[in-house]
């Protein structure tokens, strides 16, 4: 995910796997008439997920990694840092043909540095925020820019209390 420093509980947008997965089809259901594509480069981590299910429904059999590390801890963003290029040879064109996934764009500031090594590519995202919007050209769902985003693999089942009893 891509994106800037954890807000607070006040704004937060708790995605399932279920939800997660119906708007990934979605994704994949617009993207469909944008192509042809000969790869999809997910960016990692949180485009690993949607990546793959957009490759399922598109037919994609090609996948590539460009790692991006922008949060060294889990709500603090820190400086970018690319981890892993895409293959020298993709990069032909500019990356024409290619299909950029993400989870997220927020700020844009990894979407830049995509931008940057692959200007010609498609960049499509699940969930898009204002700032980094003009970024991608496909995206499914728009949250504020100041919502905080729980992605599945982000969360875990835990026992709560029924609400007539919190606080007691």
């Amino acid at each position: 995910m891509e994106g800037s420093t954890y807000p607070g509980p006040e704004k937060i947008f708790p995605v399932s796997w279920e939800q997660f997965h119906r708007d990934s089809r979605a994704l994949a259901w617009r993207l469909n008439s944008a192509g042809p594509f000969t790869c999809i480069i997910a960016i990692t981590r949180g485009g690993l997920v949607p990546a793959a299910i957009v490759a399922r429904e598109l037919g994609i059999r090609t996948v590539e990694t460009f790692c991006v590390a922008s949060y060294h801890e889990e709500t603090k963003q820190g400086d970018l840092k690319i981890l892993k290029n895409v293959s020298p040879d993709l990069v032909t064109g500019g990356g024409k043909g290619l299909l950029v996934v993400d989870d997220l764009v927020d700020t844009g500031r990894t979407a830049q540095v995509v931008r940057e090594a692959l200007p010609n590519a498609h960049f499509a995202t699940v969930y898009a925020k204002p700032k980094g919007r003009p970024l991608v050209e496909t995206f499914i769902t728009e949250v504020s820019q100041d919502t905080w985003i729980y992605f599945p693999w982000d969360l875990d089942l835990a026992f709560r209390p029924p609400i007539s009893e919190v606080g007691r």
